[in-house]
């Protein structure tokens, strides 16, 4: 083994890492502040926006739309992050968000994750995509207590995707234990296959967001 290239690509991960949670940190402060050209620039250049548009200048028009109709004001609390590799320059994350809105008549609260894809691009680390994945939003005052637990002012509450992309959750509700005898285990995931393991070796997400 060539000590010297593993210690550059060591190194080389750990700056990675650092480097991507500072991108959902300053992703989450952009976004507040409403400094929308530093949020844009935080994606890959050819950003995809929906179905049919690519590019910064169109993610900054539906930002723009999506900030001033929706919300007065946003605070984003950023919790645990798992970032794998895929290779040098491509990763993957899973990120949780808590977060307050401010939205006319009511305070409105949310727990969310981020399934994220990153790519790095002339050196530096970008947003490949961000999937916004929803477990609930509900009034400060009300409890989001049962089914449908996505709950906006003005709408009919409706089920989020918090649990979607694992089914490990299904799994579980489904398992009948047999108390008589211990569980079986399974062998731990490899170290850069965390997520894939979590999701069952399905493929790239995909979720239809509202």
């Amino acid at each position: 083994m060539d000590n010297n290239n593993s210690l550059a690509a060591r190194l080389d991960r750990l700056e990675s890492i650092e480097e991507i949670r500072q991108l959902a940190g300053k992703y989450s402060l952009s976004l507040d502040m409403r400094d929308l050209d530093a949020h844009v620039n935080l994606f890959a250049p050819d950003i995809r926006v929906g179905r049919d548009k690519v590019g910064r200048a169109h993610l900054k028009n539906w930002l723009d739309d999506t900030l001033r109709n929706q919300f007065d004001g946003t605070s984003h609390h950023l919790g645990q992050h798992i970032i794998e590799f895929v290779d040098a320059d491509h990763a993957t994350g899973v990120v949780y968000s808590k977060n307050e809105h401010e939205t006319g008549p009511e305070w409105v609260i949310m727990q969310m994750l981020y399934w994220d894809d990153y790519e790095r691009i002339d050196g530096r680390w970008y947003f490949r995509r961000r999937l916004p994945c929803y477990w609930y939003a509900t009034d400060l005052n009300k409890p989001p207590i049962g089914q449908r637990k996505m709950r906006w002012p003005g709408r009919e509450p409706y089920h989020g995707t918090f649990h979607d992309l694992f089914p490990s959750w299904n799994e579980f509700w489904a398992a009948r234990p047999d108390k008589e005898s211990l569980p079986e285990v399974a062998a731990p995931a490899p170290l850069e296959g965390f997520l894939a393991t979590l999701r069952r070796g399905a493929g790239a997400p995909k979720i239809r967001v509202r």
